[in-house]
Parts: C-alpha cells; sequence; structure tokens
C-alpha cells in the first residue's frame, strides 16, 4: 500500500472525528441554549407574578382567572339548561319536579307541537312578526348613514356627530314614551310600523359603521373608482360594500338582539294580539294563569322561550368570525 493511500484513510477518519466532535459540541451547546432559555422563563414568570402583569408572547397559566371563567361560563349557560331540562316537562311534572331535574314523562315533541296549535297557531304568528320587524328594521338605515358619516364631507357634519355621541347616553326605555306620543299623534300605533321605523336606526350602531367604515374602506379607493367612472351607488355596492362586510354584520347582530328581545316599545304600541312579537306573546301566556279561569301552561311558556333563542344562537354561530373581526376593527389607529 502506498504512501498516499495511507495519507489519505487517515486525513478520512481525522475529518469523521471532527464530525463527531463538532457535532457533539453542538448539541451540548443547544442543551445550554434550551437550559438558559428555561431559566430565563421561569425567572421572567417570577418578575410578572410579582409585578402583577404576564407577557403575551410566555403566558402563564392561572388557577384563579379559569375558575372565574368557569364561574361566568356557568352563569351564562345556567338558563338555557334550565330551559332545556323544563321544555321536557308536561305540566304536571313542571309543578311537581326540581326545576334542575327530569320529569317522569319526555314531553318535549308534544310541547314543541302544543306550541305551534295552542290558540289556534298564535305562537306562529307572533313567531313570523318578530321575523317581519327584526329583517325589515335590521338597520338599514344605520348602515348607509354611518358609511356617508364617514366618508363625505359636508356643513354639519361634527354636529351630527356631537349628536350621535349624545344620543348614546340616553336609554331606549327613556324614548319609548315619547316616541309612542308622537306614533299615535300619526294614528301608527297598533301597527306594525310602530315597530319597524325605530328600529331603523340605532345610534349606536351608526357610531360603529361611522368608526368601521373610515377605517375599513380606503379614501384613495373610493377617488380611483371615481376617476374610472363610477356613480356613488355603484361605487357603494361594490367596492365598499364587500369591505364593510364584518362591520355589518357585528352591527346587524346587535340590531337583531335588540329587536328580538325587545319588550316595553311594543308593550306600550301594540294592543292586537296578531301584530304581538315573541316577548309580549309568551308573558301573555305566562300571566294568563293568574287571569279569572285562566288555564296554567308554563311548560308551553319554557318551550317557546326555548324555541325563541335557537334563531340567535344559529346566527352568532354562523356570522361569528365576522362579528369578531368587526368588534376588533377600528380599536386600533393606524
Amino acid at each position: 500500500m502506498s504512501d498516499a493511500t495511507i495519507a489519505a484513510g487517515t486525513e478520512q477518519r481525522l475529518t469523521a472525528q471532527e464530525l463527531k466532535a463538532q457535532e457533539k459540541a453542538a448539541k451540548k451547546t443547544e442543551k445550554e441554549r434550551l437550559k438558559r432559555v428555561a431559566r430565563d422563563e421561569k425567572a421572567e414568570r417570577k418578575r410578572a407574578a410579582k409585578s402583577g402583569f404576564a407577557n403575551v408572547a410566555n403566558p402563564r397559566r392561572s388557577t384563579l382567572l379559569t375558575i372565574v371563567c368557569a364561574l361566568f361560563a356557568v352563569y351564562c349557560l345556567f338558563p338555557f339548561v334550565y330551559l332545556l331540562i323544563n321544555a321536557t316537562k308536561t305540566q304536571a311534572d313542571f309543578t311537581s319536579t326540581f326545576g334542575l331535574g327530569f320529569g317522569r314523562t319526555f314531553a318535549l315533541w308534544d310541547n314543541i307541537k302544543t306550541v305551534f296549535t295552542y290558540q289556534d297557531g298564535i305562537f306562529g304568528r307572533w313567531f313570523l312578526n318578530t321575523i317581519l320587524y327584526v329583517v325589515v328594521g335590521a338597520g338599514g338605515a344605520t348602515i348607509m348613514g354611518g358609511y356617508g358619516l364617514a366618508k363625505f364631507r359636508f356643513p354639519g357634519r361634527k354636529a351630527v356627530f356631537a349628536v350621535i355621541i349624545g344620543a348614546i347616553s340616553v336609554p331606549g326605555i327613556a324614548l319609548a314614551v315619547p316616541q309612542f306620543l308622537l306614533f299615535a299623534k300619526l294614528n301608527l300605533t297598533n301597527t306594525p310600523w310602530a315597530m319597524i321605523i325605530p328600529s331603523l336606526v340605532s345610534t349606536f350602531g351608526l357610531y360603529l359603521m361611522w368608526i368601521f367604515s373610515d377605517q375599513a374602506v380606503p379614501t384613495e379607493l373610493l377617488e380611483a373608482a371615481r376617476v374610472d367612472g363610477a356613480g356613488e351607488f355603484r361605487t357603494f355596492f361594490q367596492v365598499s360594500l364587500p369591505l364593510l362586510a364584518p362591520g355589518i354584520v357585528t352591527t346587524a347582530l346587535f340590531t337583531i338582539v335588540a329587536t328580538w328581545n325587545n319588550y316595553f316599545l311594543p308593550l306600550i304600541m301594540l294592543k292586537d294580539s296578531n301584530w304581538y312579537p315573541l316577548t309580549i306573546g309568551l308573558n301573555q301566556w305566562k300571566d294568563q294563569a293568574s287571569t279569572a279561569g285562566g288555564q296554567a301552561i308554563q311548560n308551553l311558556v319554557v318551550t317557546g322561550s326555548l324555541i325563541t333563542i335557537v334563531p340567535l344562537v344559529i346566527a352568532f354561530l354562523c356570522l361569528q368570525k365576522y362579528w369578531q373581526s368587526g368588534l376588533a376593527a377600528g380599536a386600533v389607529k393606524e
């Protein structure tokens, strides 16, 4: 074997040994780095615990916060669980069994059927009335008004803004009686318009759409559309409307929930039971037992209440992602 071959083999062995040594040194360095990172994280947690602040990039678990969140979850879910359990009971079981316990007979489907057939199916009429008030009065003017206030400059714009801010501080129930007097002068009480017109504009929704439109729709984009020859309506429906989708969904959800759960306004505006929304109709059923010769139907009231919240739950679940992004939009000014 030549000297050159021996030298080459020795060099290869030295190279392999050097690689192994380098790999070993790299692993040792990585272990030391991980230990150092762990020590730093532990020290940071201790500092955060002492100062009362937590690092968002390095969160720590809090048993107390978990317990508080669990209590809030129980508080929020308790009414729904109560409705779900008691909707399965007959009237006899409802009055003779524990509120959070199931009855001797599972009567959910019978209760649902009875709800829609009781008093010639008046519950279905109330349900359609509520949908009418929600769909027609779902804040369309609020959406257009907020966009217009955000993207158009005109005299008195600041005064309108001051009025909106002031109106937000006034509770809606304080305006119910003046609205009743105004609608009575116009002969609109005891008609669907008494419920639809007040729902068309929401001061909070108007302010929310104003802020969202100002942040979500760039002015340069509108100017480019106008330069290309697009009119204001075409610019709104083809350019601005897709960008406003999260804000529209958020505003619509607030308006839908407020209209769906509205109680005091229809109580003073409507006398004809054929125009009642679900809130007033179910309350009438609840008070039926206290009238002379009235029949107690608490099981139907509970079942009707359960049916009432189902559309809202479906709406929130389907529009959840738009609703969450719409709430966050406009919170940070860039």
